[in-house]
């Protein structure tokens, strides 16, 4: 690896770490360090009448620093956010270094750099709660300078804004940019809060294989790669249905699973190559069931992590407390377009989509075609919580035929602001019906449709032992920390997502600047 050039900053930064070394100190010790106290506690709990003042020991990075002779003053960044610290050379004590801060603490340390400071806790004449310093330990080197946003003439400067940087870059947007580890720890208390929900059913929380030797479960492109040991190709998990339910088989209550998905296709605002999605499985219920248990779940969820029901996302206020509204899959399209989907063959269905422009391939069946109707002139407009019932039984292979119509499923997609959410099923339990489904599945494929599913021989072996009537439901976890947090694009709910790569970008983005 060639060694990169150095900016002047970070040249400096390397000398005071260079000069802390010669003065015998460690820039990058590893003794544990006693952390005693964090910001957010220390002010909430400060008390002016305490005596003698509160003791704390505290680590962070220092955010910034203003040098005032033999006082100075500094902003100290933890976990809970940022607390002052004064620092007066007198009163500071650091072992034997009797000049540690005019030359150490002065000249030395530079913002970004991670101190621990021992002292007590007291309010500084302007009012604000700070930590006054008797010791200072250097615990890590920033050897490079962080983008601390400045302000002059009413401007800001060196913010750390650019979404490219940020996401590839997302340990230095969780240090400067406030808001950022708020919104992920509110990805982490949706996670919970649909824990806890199931848990309180008595449902089992499992984990089914990621590399899969059929990519089963939806219609998609997946991963592939190889396993030398056993010379077999080898997919990256495009869903975990078909493992779930063979546990349904195997006498499981209920079970579900917080899965990495991966699919090989387009990359958008809504979409990462990885994504999380969760399952659930649950014997002797219906799809009717799974939307009322859907409802109340995304109720909780949203009281649990922002104490409303209610969130905005751009102009949009979306509502999930129930009841949801519930649209069949044909009225759905009808409204929409005036056009009857109800007993159209494939080449209707194809000249209703040239008619419209909807882009369409030969390789597509009813199944693909009605989905394309559906995304192109419907999807979109749904944007408080509405179930999309009732699908035609070409879209579903997975799922049980209508108790009324045989032409189609018992099937929701619940659309949240344009976009589907979740999916479920009165599930598919008679072997014969799916295996006849999956060989329908494969003419696709013969006819180019590389999402077309594949004959789980094993699947249909499972069925044929008996599985209870059961519904099914996966949700989008990304898709619903966006809705939850109120962001627009997946990115920004994803701590690291997929980009792609650098050199790549910056010649794209070359050419673009060049065609303006």
């Amino acid at each position: 690896m060639a060694q990169q050039e150095l900016s002047e900053q970070e040249i400096v930064r390397r000398r005071s770490l260079e000069a802390m070394r010669e003065r015998g100190i460690d820039p990058y010790p590893a003794a544990e360090y006693p952390v005693s106290g964090y910001s957010r506690e220390i002010k909430e709990n400060f008390d002016d009448a305490l005596e003698p003042k509160r003791e704390v020991c505290v680590a962070g990075r220092i955010m910034s620093r203003r040098i005032m002779g033999k006082a100075s003053f500094m902003e100290l960044q933890d976990s809970e956010g940022r607390i002052q610290v004064y620092v007066s050379r007198d009163d500071l004590c650091p072992g034997e270094d009797k000049d540690f801060y005019n030359v150490v603490f002065k000249k030395l340390l530079d913002i970004g750099d991670f101190i621990g400071v021992k002292g007590y806790v007291f309010r500084t004449q302007m009012g604000e709660i700070s930590i006054h310093a008797q010791e200072i330990t250097v615990l890590s080197k920033s050897l490079r300078p962080l983008p601390i946003v400045k302000m002059k003439d009413g401007k800001a400067y060196d913010a750390f804004t650019d979404p490219e940087l940020r996401y590839r870059q997302r340990y230095v947007d969780l240090v400067v940019n406030p808001g950022v580890r708020e919104l992920f720890l509110k990805r982490t208390k949706m996670f919970n809060s649909m824990r806890e929900y199931f848990n309180a059913f008595g449902y089992t929380e499992v984990e089914t294989p990621i590399l899969q030797s059929i990519p089963g479960g939806a219609a998609a492109r997946p991963f592939i790669t190889h396993h030398n040991a056993l010379d077999i190709p080898l997919y990256l998990r495009i869903a975990d249905e078909l493992y779930l339910k063979r546990l349904i088989v195997g006498g499981f209550e209920g079970v579900y699973e917080f899965s990495k998905n991966f699919r090989n296709e387009g990359m958008d605002r809504t979409h990462n190559p990885e994504f999380t999605c969760m399952e659930i499985y649950v014997p002797y219920k219906d799809y009717n069931w799974m939307m009322d248990f859907t409802e109340k779940m995304l109720e909780k969820i949203a009281l649990d992590v922002n104490g409303t029901t209610k969130v905005q996302v751009g102009d949009n206020e979306i509502d999930f407390k129930p009841p949801y509204k519930r649209v069949t899959m044909t009225e759905a399209i009808l409204e929409k377009t005036g056009f009857d989907i109800t007993g159209k063959s494939e080449e209707e269905l194809r000249a209703f989509c040239k008619e419209q422009g909807i882009d369409v391939d030969p390789s597509m069946g009813k199944g693909k075609l009605i989905d394309e109707i559906f995304g192109e002139k419907c999807e979109g407009t749904y944007i408080q919580p509405t179930f999309i019932t009732d699908y035609p039984i070409e879209m579903s292979p997975l799922t049980k035929r209508h108790r009324n119509n045989p032409e189609l499923t018992e099937r929701f997609e619940l659309m949240v602001n344009g976009k589907e959410l979740a999916n479920a099923y009165s599930e598919l339990n008679d072997p014969i019906d799916q295996y006849e489904r999956f060989v329908e599945q494969m003419k696709l494929a013969d006819k180019g449709d590389d999402e077309a599913m594949i004959i789980d021989a094993d699947f249909i072996r499972a069925l044929e032992y008996g599985m209870p009537p059961t519904s099914g439901m996966g949700i989008g976890m990304d898709r619903l920390a966006m809705l939850l947090t109120g962001q627009t694009t997946i990115q920004e709910v994803l701590l690291f997502p997929q980009m792609r790569p650098q050199k790549a970008a910056k010649k794209e983005e070359e050419e673009t600047t060049e065609a303006e």
